[in-house]
């Protein structure tokens, strides 16, 4: 029986009236197909977006900071120990994948004629420098010493623009302390986050640096940098840092730290979610306009089938049946549209953004195969379903009335 309704409603589709009959069907198309298309292709772009900027954050910071207690907003503060058991038993940590040393050190760069205050972020030679790769734009990380500390730095290309810095140039910089202390300093990267509040302070070097110019032991730190397996296991990590640190130490996550950035990442989300409920209304609210269109061209048709003892529900089904056939279109031509956009913003970046302010020097994509699926079952659920509201409209044709209508 099914056959007979699919055979039917195939050749209703073959059969049009006129050149409106195939305007309104090509528009029916047409509304699936932009609609998925815009839906994937804004899917990719947030999801990449967020991922490209959390990426970003957590390369400077990691997951979690551990500090000595109440004194996490200074840059001269007493030190942890990497004898704490919490750095000694870090694998045993179910939800936290490593975790590193980490020390700050204010002072003042001199080149040339030139000066500025930045603060030098020493890092130990475990640090996974590919996870701060994806922002040096110029050169390389530092390369670490055996015997001692290495003078390279990573500096900002807001820095290396103020002061005019190339690679391999040596810059004093001068550290406030009694009795002062200077050291050459040699330009090994140029680094760019977008982010002006980490940009216009932040310089990368060596940690055993900062620990010679303290006079500490290689054992103390100013605090450690935790990753988690996933950022899906921060809570979880946090949980597990706290029972595990001892009580004059503090533990502040990313999302604390930097909670404006994690903010607007969550205005974004649910922006792109509003836009996309209107987009599956407008696509809903086409289809049922189309369909209701298709049965009043279809009238004397319906009457037709009446008469020959066809029930409604039938003809409804028919009905149904050809509107899930301009939805099929529309939906295979909107996920050819939306992947091939995405494919070609992923491989050649031609959507351009503005770094100052988003960043990123270009449109970010991320796929995301669940995120794929998932919208198109949510749409054909929803079409599918309106479809069955312009089809009430058969139940009030009748037979005689329908044949006789032109």
């Amino acid at each position: 029986m099914f056959k007979l309704y699919f055979w039917i409603a195939s050749r209703l589709a073959r059969h049009k009236k006129g050149n409106f009959s195939k305007l309104i069907t090509q528009i029916a198309v047409a509304s699936i197909a932009i609609s998925l298309t815009v839906i994937i292709a804004a899917y990719a772009v947030l999801i990449g977006f967020q991922q490209a900027i959390q990426a970003k954050v957590f390369s400077l910071s990691g997951h979690l900071q551990v500090y000595p207690l109440n004194n996490q907003e200074a840059y001269e503060q007493s030190p942890l120990s990497t004898r704490a058991p919490l750095y000694q038993r870090a694998d045993q940590l179910p939800a936290v994948q490593a975790i590193y040393l980490f020390g700050f050190k204010p002072g003042i760069i001199k080149f040339n004629d030139e000066v500025l205050g930045v603060i030098l972020k020493g890092v130990d030679k475990k640090y996974t420098q590919h996870s701060f790769q994806q922002n040096i734009i110029e050169g390389r990380f530092i390369e670490f010493s055996d015997t001692t500390y290495s003078r390279e730095v990573v500096v900002s290309k807001l820095t290396a623009n103020k002061l005019r810095l190339k690679l391999r140039d040596t810059l004093m910089m001068y550290f406030v302390q009694d009795p002062p202390r200077a050291r050459a300093l040699v330009v090994s990267g140029i680094y760019q986050t977008g982010m002006e509040g980490i940009d216009d302070k932040l310089m990368v070097g060596d940690l055993a640096l900062i620990q010679r110019l303290n006079l500490w032991a290689d054992t103390l730190v100013d605090g450690y940098e935790v990753f988690a397996k996933d950022f899906t296991q921060l809570h979880e990590a946090q949980a597990q840092v706290k029972q595990a640190m001892e009580h004059d130490m503090d533990v502040v996550s990313v999302v604390e730290k930097h909670h404006d950035i994690f903010d607007w990442l969550l205005l974004l989300n649910n922006n792109v979610y509003i836009f996309l409920t209107l987009i599956l209304l407008v696509a809903c609210f086409n289809m049922t306009a189309i369909l209701l269109i298709m049965i009043m061209e279809q009238v004397q048709t319906i009457g037709l089938l009446k008469a020959m003892g066809a029930a409604d529900w039938q003809i409804r089904r028919i009905f149904i049946l050809q509107g899930l056939r301009l939805l099929g279109r529309g939906m295979l031509w909107g996920n050819s549209l939306g992947i091939g956009l995405c494919a070609v913003q992923y491989f050649f970046k031609l959507i351009p953004l503005d770094v100052e302010n988003y960043y990123l020097s270009y449109v970010p994509i991320a796929w995301s195969l669940q995120t794929i699926l998932g919208v198109n079952a949510l749409m054909f659920f929803l079409v599918s379903l309106v479809l069955i509201l312009p089809t009430l409209l058969i139940l009030r044709i009748k037979p005689i009335q329908a044949i006789r209508f032109s």
